[in-house]
């Protein structure tokens, strides 16, 4: 067994392996160095390749993922889930609020408005946009688009009205009457939100069919964000999304009012934006497959197999395709931030530049061979990343790379202005550059030579992005990047130790913190960076990472390595004190509330600084668009209510029993109006979203199964027989005395369902 380069190993037969005939196989056994718990551990990709013929690969089909049965792992069982579910209560529908984040200020009243297929929409000349998209949004529910006037004449419509009022710029006033729906704001932006929540008042399954008439209940509405900035980072280098899906994704945010779109677009294993004048960006850079040496294409990650043109990790957005996306994006307000992923994981980049050299040394044209070169090609470092690539890292002490730099940006800037679609930052990246980068490389030293101020390879680091900076503030954008962008190298007691780099502090540089994890001894990672001036996104592992899997089950997919997430980890996250709400370890063991004792508290002044909130989508396990959509929905929507809603009781009060009560309360809520109100909304709205339906919970009590669900609402089925339940099979509606195996399945407004749980009742 031989590591290739990245993710990628191989198993090469020795002398005397012998041949294997039809029928016949090979037990091949390895020692992993962590314990292996679910689906997402095993080799995926397999393929074949012939000694005599590196550049072809032949897929190897068919073969099965068997559950690994470790009574040590503890591993989530159906009565533990039945017990976790206890909390999930079912509360009356008439007592869940109808429009979702929640809102600052909202109140019912008797009385509803039909929507009908003779309402107006009259908007004043600032909102025509927004008018525009609200009958774009009512077409496929009453089956054609209403008129829109800017004159009220009086009869059953739906007003967009300015106000002058002031606060909030997204913030919206919205009354619905049996005569009239009146949604008022300053700005397009609120009325925009008022639109989302005018379509979260609208009954879940609206969106099923074509009405002749939608009720709306009579509410009155005061409301504005609780953060500016709530965003959502979704890596397609890893694995690519169809211009599609991302538009699907687009909505999913606009519905629940989320208005950043982190794009990750560059990695160690793919780049997705077309940059016309660098078309090795794309040609190689944008395509996975078989290959020896990524001349044409890059390696095979990530179950890419080794086909280039028949992979999740092959494709990109053209340039046309791209601004079509910011247009989509704007007319929703979202903001774009694009991420050029460096110094390290910059692979993909790398390699497509040394095409590009080739090519260019090809024709004996050596200056534009090298204009845009981002490696030494003398450099004899050593290192291995954290994904074990040798070889991703960017030469900051080339001056080819910041033409590089410049260029990539500038044509993403002449984008956005096509688009006519705002950009203020440009995220670059900056995680997890290994030990060992640039020690051994000619320029750099050189470079070093030049500089005494720089004390070491290590100190190049802040002078790429001192550099980066510039290039930006002349662009007049500010930089973002991930934490290292503000953290320094430094020694105590002999020991390496990053710190808030005093040089970027008050300097507007704007940092996605992701490292708080619960035991690493960094959870007061992001508090100590806004307390030191830097502007935070909270981006947390502990939290926020939707790739994360769901729960300890072998067939649940996700990796684990920051933990397990479900929906109710970005519902508990405290902004201001997560230490409070912390419950668990990366491995899911309990954490006291003593073990924070020591850590760094956000200030009043870091607090000022925390921009806002982000959820994060990786994608090393999304093959396509259903996997995408199972692991973000419904994570999405504890993130969304955390990031729109005002501050809760719960997370403020100090007594920690009253605390717990509160919280209580929320989640039963929660999961009311996550299960009866927003599940069923997407089941169908844009065609429906294939969200993750839950696994049911199940334990013996006093001779008899009992079941529960995560979210009241769903519906739970079963059988006896030994067969798998379908939507034929008994309905759950208590207690099961039945003896022997017993399946349940959970099932959702369209009939899609859960995995099995299976239980015996002796």
């Amino acid at each position: 067994m031989d590591h290739v380069n990245g993710d990628i190993f191989r198993l090469v037969p020795q002398p005397g392996f012998g041949e294997l005939k039809p029928g016949q196989s090979a037990r091949v056994e390895f020692v992993s160095m962590e314990p292996a718990l679910n689906i997402s551990d095993a080799p995926s990709g397999w393929y074949l390749v012939w000694d005599d013929n590196l550049q072809t690969g032949y897929n190897i089909g068919g073969y099965t993922i068997t559950p690994i049965r470790d009574s040590t792992a503890g591993y989530l069982t159906a009565e533990k889930l039945f017990n976790q579910n206890k909390l999930s209560r079912d509360i009356p529908d008439a007592t869940l609020p109808k429009i979702f984040p929640t809102p600052a200020s909202y109140r019912e009243w008797p009385g509803e408005f039909i929507i009908n297929r003779q309402v107006r929409i009259v908007s004043d000349t600032s909102f025509l946009s927004e008018a525009d998209y609200l009958a774009d949004e009512l077409k496929p529910l009453l089956g054609k688009k209403p008129f829109i006037s800017t004159v009220n004449s009086g009869k059953r419509s739906i007003l967009l009205q300015k106000t002058t009022g002031s606060g909030s710029g997204e913030a919206y006033h919205l009354t619905v009457s049996g005569d009239i729906i009146r949604i008022e704001a300053a700005n397009p932006v609120g009325i925009f939100y008022g639109i989302q929540s005018l379509k979260s008042l609208l009954p879940p399954l609206s969106w099923s069919a074509v009405h002749a008439s939608i009720r709306v209940p009579a509410v009155t509405v005061t409301d504005s964000p609780r953060f500016a900035f709530r965003a959502f980072m979704l890596d397609i280098a890893r694995n690519f999304q169809t211009k599609d899906e991302l538009m699907r994704v687009l909505d999913l945010m606009a519905l629940y009012k989320l208005n950043v779109l982190h794009l990750h677009f560059s990695d160690d294993e793919g780049w997705r934006i077309e940059i016309p004048s660098l078309p090795e960006l794309t040609s190689v850079g944008a395509r996975r497959g078989q290959t020896p040496d990524s001349r044409n294409f890059l390696p095979a990650s990530f179950a890419g197999g080794p086909d280039p043109d028949h992979s999740f990790g092959s494709g990109y957005y053209t340039r046309a395709d791209f601004i079509e996306i910011l247009r989509y994006a704007n007319r929703r307000h979202i903001q774009v931030i694009p991420e050029i992923e460096s110094p390290g994981h910059a692979r993909a980049a790398i390699k497509a530049m040394d095409a590009r050299y080739d090519r260019f040394m090809k024709e004996g044209n050596k200056e534009e061979a090298e204009r845009y070169l981002l490696r030494d090609i003398n450099d004899q470092s050593e290192y291995r990343g954290p994904q074990l690539w040798n070889d991703n890292v960017i030469c900051v002490a080339l001056p080819s790379v910041y033409r590089f730099m410049g260029k990539v940006s500038d044509e993403l800037i002449a984008m956005y202005g096509e688009a006519g679609a705002p950009l203020a930052t440009i995220h670059f990246g900056g995680d997890e550059v290994p030990a060992g980068v640039w020690e051994k490389s000619p320029v750099c030293q050189d470079l070093l030579r030049q500089h005494p101020e720089l004390q070491g390879a290590d100190d190049l680091w802040y002078y790429y992005y001192g550099k980066l900076d510039s290039m930006m503030k002349a662009r007049k954008l500010y930089l973002s990047g991930w934490e290292e962008v503000g953290l320094r190298k430094t020694k105590l007691d002999g020991q390496k130790q990053m710190i808030p780099n005093p040089g970027f502090c008050n300097n507007n540089i704007h940092l996605h913190v992701w490292n708080n994890m619960i035991g690493w001894g960094n959870e007061d990672l992001p508090y100590r960076l806004a307390n030191a001036g830097y502007k935070v996104v909270l981006s947390c592992v502990s939290n926020q990472y939707f790739d994360l899997s769901y729960n300890k089950t072998f067939d649940e997919p996700g990796y684990y390595w920051g933990g397990f997430v479900d929906i109710d980890k970005p519902f508990y996250f405290i902004p201001y004190d997560y230490y409070k709400n912390s419950k668990e370890d990366r491995r899911g063991n309990p954490v006291a509330p003593a073990y924070f004792i020591g850590k760094d508290r956000l200030t009043d002044y870091g607090k000022s600084n925390i921009v806002g909130l982000e959820g994060l989508l990786w994608s090393e396990n999304i093959l396509g668009p259903e996997k995408l959509e199972y692991m973000l929905l419904p994570k999405l929507l504890g993130m969304a209510e955390r990031a729109w809603a005002p501050d809760p009781d719960w997370a403020t009060e100090k007594d920690p029993g009253k605390s717990r009560l509160l919280y209580e309360q929320a989640w039963t809520q929660f999961v009311n109006v996550i299960g009866k109100r927003e599940l069923p909304r997407l089941a169908y709205y844009n065609n429906g979203f294939h969200y993750r339906v839950p696994t049911a919970g199940a334990a013996v009590v006093d001779g008899k199964i009992n079941a529960n669900v995560q979210f009241p609402g769903l519906t739970i089925r079963y059988t006896s027989n030994g067969e798998e339940p379908t939507l034929r099979s008994t309905l759950y509606t208590g207690p099961i005395a039945d003896k022997g195996v017993i399946r349940l399945k959970v099932f959702d407004a369209r009939e899609r369902s859960s995995r099995t749980t299976e239980i015996v009742n002796k």
